[in-house]
């Protein structure tokens, strides 16, 4: 399997054991990781070679053992990009695509600067705009008193709290959305894109690689307690970023940042919605939010899978896996696991210690995993303090396998309670 296919949805019976262009699937994939679970166990070998992992045990030992990494894995070529300062220069891997040594080297000078203090200040800021959103929510319900939670609160968050974290001018404000939509259709598998989306996701890579060059730039004269002046500032033995790598990890944090926060929010607040019995719980138990969340990510993670390569011959439950094997990983699939978890498949916000594995696990764990958490922790605090119920429970989904989250929210949303 040494190269995929543009878009050749004929390929998918070949490779994967659902089709996730098939709306029932997309509309709800869970029942559909239960029957393959039930069909195969714990892994499912294509024809063509491609090893499935569903359980939460075995994806664990993928994404935790040095034997597997991304490699000259197929799937990750489409991810490698050019430093903006070197056109002519060779693709690089951003941080997440990456293996050891790199990977070490970058995650390490990058986790110096997204530190808990920079993450945990954001939390009052936050509280701040959701204040507003609210309120502007309010003013743009129709006279049944809908509104789309989505495109009024959900949405704005995240650039609003980016902007912050890095200090990004308002001129920007707008491509953040733009970026997140055509990255998260971007990190399917290339059998999966259109040429239109693949034009889409690298024409918006290059947007922003060259709004992070710009802002490095800017930052080196006039550094200030932002994330990007971190960045440039971020030094250990002698070792620091080069503007490519900068560039690179601005553009990565714009990305898992935005996309993350708002997959993840959107998730979150749908789910809970759906659950009054739940979200009536929330509100007498308001110190339980942070578990809560876990169980809310848990139950319809917006990361539904991620793809590695065997760096050399290993097994995973039990079966032989040669160097080069590719493999998927299906954390939607593993984050109901009836073997991990005590009735899967019902969202119990009391649940005292949730294991999931919605922003991966081991050296690649999300590196905007804090600021995702923190942002939704403190949006859901504030939305179940006012009367919220949905206005339709069938809400439009974006295109993707990797990606899962919902374009809009209709919701009823009344006074302050």
């Amino acid at each position: 399997m040494s190269e995929l296919p543009v878009f050749d949805p004929s390929q998918i019976p070949q490779l994967l054991p659902f089709d996730p262009l098939d709306p029932v699937v997309h509309h709800n994939p869970y029942p559909t990781y239960q029957k393959i679970r039930e069909e195969h166990g714990e892994t499912y070998s294509s024809p063509l070679g491609l090893i499935s992992v569903l359980s939460h045990k075995a994806a664990s030992q993928v994404l935790t053992s040095p034997k597997f990494g991304w490699g000259d894995n197929p799937m990750m070529h489409d991810q490698m990009v050019k430093a903006p300062n070197d056109p002519d220069g060779p693709l690089r891997p951003v941080l997440q695509f990456m293996d050891p040594p790199d990977h070490t080297r970058l995650r390490r000078l990058v986790s110096r600067a997204f530190t808990p203090r920079t993450v945990e200040r954001l939390r009052p800021k936050i509280s701040e705009y959701m204040v507003k959103l609210i309120d502007d929510a309010l003013a743009a319900r129709d006279a049944d008193g809908v509104v789309d939670l989505h495109k009024t609160v959900i949405s704005p968050l995240a650039p609003m709290m980016l902007s912050d974290l890095l200090n990004v001018p308002d001129k920007y404000h707008a491509r953040f959305l733009t970026f997140f939509r055509a990255s998260a259709t971007g990190i399917d598998p290339s059998f999966l894109l259109t040429p239109e989306q693949i034009k889409a996701r690298d024409d918006a890579r290059a947007d922003f690689m060259n709004v992070g060059m710009e802002l490095a730039a800017e930052r080196r004269v006039n550094p200030g307690d932002d994330l990007v002046s971190q960045l440039i500032m971020a030094e250990q033995d002698g070792d620091s970023l080069d503007e490519g790598e900068v560039a690179i990890s601005i553009m990565m944090l714009l990305s898992a940042g935005t996309g993350a926060t708002t997959g993840m929010l959107a998730n979150c607040a749908f789910t809970l919605l759906r659950h009054p019995e739940q979200l009536a719980w929330l509100r007498e138990h308001p110190d339980r939010i942070a578990p809560a969340v876990e169980e809310l990510t848990r139950y319809d993670t917006p990361l539904q899978s991620t793809f590695r390569t065997a760096l050399e011959p290993t097994e995973v439950a039990g079966v032989p896996m040669g160097a080069g094997q590719p493999v998927i990983v299906l954390f939607g699939a593993a984050n109901r696991d009836p073997v991990a978890y005590e009735d899967p498949d019902r969202l119990d916000l009391s649940r005292d210690s949730v294991n999931h594995l919605g922003f991966g696990h081991g050296i690649h764990f999300c590196v905007a995993a804090p600021v995702a958490r923190l942002t939704t922790q403190a949006a859901l605090q504030a939305l179940i303090g006012y009367d919220i119920e949905l206005a339709d429970d069938d809400p439009a989904r974006p295109p993707g396998m990797v990606m899962r989250t919902i374009d809009e929210l209709p919701v009823r949303l009344g006074a302050r309670l």
